[in-house]
């Protein structure tokens, strides 16, 4: 059966402070060390669970703040990146680059921030899909015609055919997009048993 976005429908109920603002990339083989690596980042201790990783990127996050912090674990051949507050996944100055040689899926949303969420996929430095998560008619990339239907199905919004749901429905499809993309499906179980290796890198 096809993942819809009912799949992911818990992530905002389950998972509220991380809703409020959050990255999630995945990176096709590129183990956690060298990811950070190619964000330019440096190591920080680990965290277990997202809840501990939301507290410490908060606990960090200031009006002088220059870098941006995340957890990373690898998930079969993919790896994991989660970023509380943080947009380096959908940032293209930074994930063009870093997806060389690899596939590179991110979504993003900011709840304070009116129309801010985005999907990005990247592969080996080119941009093949971007969009905004609540307005899916600016679809832009070299493969922006491939995934309409697609998008379409997961319940993303277009204009000409707005609907009361889907604004409650840009967040789960996204990740049920991403799961389209990869073949990973992330759990309830996984952002809150898992123990992430941990970074910061320069935001811009």
């Amino acid at each position: 059966m096809a993942t819809t976005a009912a799949d992911y429908m818990w992530f905002g109920e389950d998972f509220p402070d991380l809703a409020e603002s959050y990255c999630i990339t995945l990176v096709h083989n590129v183990p956690p060390d060298e990811l950070l690596i190619r964000l330019g980042g440096q190591s920080a201790p680990e965290v277990n669970g997202v809840d501990a990783l939301v507290d410490t990127a908060y606990d960090l996050w200031g009006p002088s703040i220059t870098r941006t912090y995340f957890g990373m674990t690898t998930l079969g051949p993919w790896t994991l990146m989660i970023e509380p507050n943080g947009w380096h996944g959908v940032n293209e100055e930074k994930a063009l680059p870093a997806s060389a040689g690899t596939r590179w899926i991110s979504h993003y949303d900011n709840v304070s921030a009116s129309n801010d969420g985005s999907f990005l996929w990247a592969e080996d430095t080119e941009l093949r899909i971007r969009f905004e998560l609540r307005e899916a008619d600016y679809l832009t990339g070299t493969r922006a015609g491939d995934l309409v239907d697609v998008i379409r199905r997961l319940g993303f919004a277009f204009s000409e055919e707005p609907t009361e749901t889907d604004d409650n429905l840009a967040v789960p499809a996204a990740f049920a997009l991403a799961e389209h993309l990869t073949g990973i499906r992330i759990t309830p179980a996984l952002l809150q048993d898992t123990t992430f290796i941990c970074g910061t890198a320069e935001f811009r």
